[in-house]
């Protein structure tokens, strides 16, 4: 298995202490991390047919999820923005595992996607937060993507499983790469844990042939989506 480096992101804490008997202070640095990583669960599909004829190579489909704490649980906390540096760290660095565990050549992934399943002490908006910071920490791991990566999201328990979608990272019209893959962790989330997961493919569907679909080749053409 290739071996990858990661840098977490932290937030820090500064605390003055005075000491009243030598007339002096000093400050105290404490890390703060939010989204404590407890578990990385990844999965592979190489799709060889679908009862049809096999293909020059196999269709590869993949996910990585990472159970994470979830500090927002038992309140309403209406500003949830400090999330946000974190959570594009932490989708860069999941970005690159789960490029490793598709045989790390980039330029051959051509579909992604992502999704939340929130622990059940926690609310449906925190899924959420992940959206935008995981979707951006994904590209710049994969150095590409210009079309918005689809997402799905929801409360559930231990064991909760999650159908992410994935569409080609160029053009969501591509009718090749409307996809999906179902993601679940056995033991996660916990009450006051999220799940959150990104998902890329190489290739789109192993026999697709959706009638009326898009091409990369059409877009920009007239009466065609932008």
């Amino acid at each position: 298995m290739a071996q990858c480096t990661h840098r977490e992101w932290t937030r820090r804490k500064l605390t003055v202490v005075f000491d009243v008997a030598r007339s002096s202070s000093s400050v105290i640095e404490e890390v703060v991390v939010l989204f404590a990583v407890r578990k990385i669960v990844t999965v592979v599909e190489e799709i060889h047919h679908d009862l049809g004829p096999a293909p020059e190579k196999p269709a590869l489909k993949g996910a990585v999820a990472a159970v994470v704490s979830n500090p927002y649980v038992g309140k309403y906390v209406a500003d949830l923005s400090p999330a946000v540096d974190e959570l594009r760290a932490l989708g860069e660095r999941l970005g690159n595992v789960l490029i490793s565990h598709l045989g790390g050549d980039r330029s051959a992934i051509d579909g992604y996607g992502k999704g939340t399943i929130v622990g059940s002490a926690g609310e449906i908006e925190h899924g959420a937060m992940w959206h935008i910071p995981g979707g951006g920490g994904m590209r710049a791991a994969l150095g590409k993507g210009t079309s918005i990566a689809p997402s799905t999201k929801k409360v559930g328990g231990m064991g909760a499983r999650l159908d992410v979608p994935i569409t080609h990272l160029e053009w969501s019209y591509v009718g090749s790469h409307y996809d999906a893959i179902e993601v679940g962790v056995p033991d996660g989330p916990k009450p006051d844990e999220m799940v959150v997961i990104l998902a890329m493919a190489c290739g789109g569907r192993v026999h697709a042939r959706l009638a009326g679909g898009f091409t990369l080749a059409d877009r920009g053409k007239p009466g065609v989506p932008a």
